[in-house]
């Protein structure tokens, strides 16, 4: 597309209301309708129920809030379902994009196309019930008489060493399995993961697990981010990061990002 389309589309998404499917035209999967796929289940707190057509949950939120930006009413909104894996192989798609919180690395985009970030991941701790209640509302003071692990180079085990800076060494370990065995056996007392990681390791894997807080990701060196996967090619990615800059502009992204994964998942953020 023509770089004086690259700015006209911008100037709609703005007024999607009144004219943005003027930039969507003959780019969907199906005319006058957007196409999202999600998960087979989709999980808390990216959607709440497994229901996405309930605009509840993070990812659900914001999937509505870009059809919005990008003129689509909620019933032109179509849904289908894909697995993880299935949905990042090269070749043509069944949807317009996906949201599977997928991360955006340079080997995926050999494959597929992402759309601009509408997520940076936040770094969560993990630990188990019995810590949360003994340490209480989270300060920077407190964590550091905690016993941590993490994984060796991964970014977990340095944010630990140079943002809590504890005051016993940081036990390190080969991979994160090992760390949650640790915090399991009561050896260490929580570690550092990526916030969606986090969740679900607190909900599946570590029994009595929970989350004692999270850091906001601008603490994290190289956080995780999150971008909407479309078929390589598709030439939809510019209404579509169009919408995800208004969003951000306007700061509806970090609203909806405040109300799903800080105050529904209630773990507090880390000053």
């Amino acid at each position: 597309m023509k770089p004086f389309l690259t700015a006209a589309c911008a100037m709609l998404v703005a007024s999607a209301a009144t004219a943005g499917n003027e930039c969507t035209a003959g780019k969907t999967l199906v005319d006058d309708v957007l196409t999202i796929a999600t998960g087979n289940p989709a999980y808390y707190p990216w959607v709440m129920d497994d229901s996405p057509e309930s605009k509840q949950g993070f990812e659900a939120a914001v999937a509505y809030a870009i059809a919005g930006e990008m003129g689509f009413a909620d019933d032109a909104v179509a849904w289908v379902r894909t697995s993880f894996d299935e949905a990042i192989q090269p070749g043509a798609k069944n949807f317009d994009f996906n949201m599977q919180q997928y991360s955006i690395t340079a080997e995926r985009e050999e494959m597929v196309d992402f759309s601009l970030p509408y997520y940076t991941s936040a770094m969560a701790i993990l630990t188990t019930q019995g810590v949360v209640d003994a340490v209480g509302a989270p300060t920077l003071v407190g964590l550091k008489g905690l016993v941590w692990g993490g994984a060796a180079g991964t970014t977990g085990a340095t944010m630990i060493a140079d943002v809590i800076a504890p005051a016993k060494d940081v036990l390190l370990y080969n991979d994160n399995t090992d760390v949650t065995a640790a915090i399991q056996a009561g050896q260490i007392d929580a570690a550092l993961f990526d916030l969606p990681t986090a969740l679900y390791l607190s909900a599946v894997v570590v029994e009595n697990g929970a989350l004692l807080g999270q850091f906001p990701a601008d603490r994290s060196e190289n956080p995780d981010q999150f971008g909407l996967l479309m078929e390589d090619g598709n030439p939809l990615k510019e209404c579509v990061d169009a919408a995800i800059e208004a969003l951000t502009s306007s700061g509806r992204l970090a609203e909806i990002e405040a109300e799903w994964l800080q105050s529904a998942t209630g773990v507090p953020v880390i000053q």
